[in-house]
């Protein structure tokens, strides 16, 4: 619910674009490789597709490597 209030987006389709600044958006160092990703819209009918790299740009993000290894892996 906080998350909600905070962004101004939905439940569900809180996107990385346009969080508030002091928020760290981690990113996993394979993404800015991938030539599309689906991230959430702002709303939960529908989801943006774009270039990974542009992920790893966003003034908040964190690139770190590994960070979804275990996910992959696990």
């Amino acid at each position: 619910e906080r998350a909600v209030e905070l962004t101004g987006m939905e439940y569900g389709g809180i996107t990385p674009i346009g969080l508030p600044d002091l928020w760290p958006v981690l990113v996993d160092a394979r993404v800015p490789q991938a030539e599309v990703v689906v991230i959430g819209s702002g709303v939960r009918r529908s989801k943006i597709l774009l270039p990974g790299r542009l992920l790893g740009e966003l003034p908040s993000a964190q690139v770190i490597d590994g960070l979804g290894l275990e996910a992959v892996t696990g």
